[in-house]
């Protein structure tokens, strides 16, 4: 039950992570755009943006880790890294749009 509980655990955190992240991102490309481009969001949007480098990399770190030793749990470690990667392009895509407009 105990080995359950903490799978569910490790799970959740990375999802939660992932979907997190792409909500506050998105949120203060939003309220830049909204704002046409108000210098003082990128005050706020700076620290979230690195932070959330750390905490990615960290927890890429740690999946890349567990996909080496968990042979059986390739296949779950594997989405989960791909989710957690799927928010670079969309960054990036933030990025250029609001350094184009």
């Amino acid at each position: 039950m105990q080995t359950i509980q903490k799978k569910l655990s490790e799970e959740t955190r990375t999802i939660e992570l992932v979907i997190g992240t792409f909500i506050i991102s998105t949120l203060l490309f939003a309220f830049y755009m909204f704002t046409n481009k108000n210098t003082n969001v990128l005050v706020f949007a700076f620290p979230f943006v690195v932070s959330a480098l750390l905490l990615n990399g960290i927890m890429l770190f740690h999946l890349t880790d567990s996909f080496i030793k968990l042979y059986n749990e390739r296949k779950d470690i594997s989405v989960k890294i791909l989710l957690l990667l799927s928010n670079i392009p969309i960054a990036f895509l933030y990025y250029v749009i609001a350094m184009k407009s």
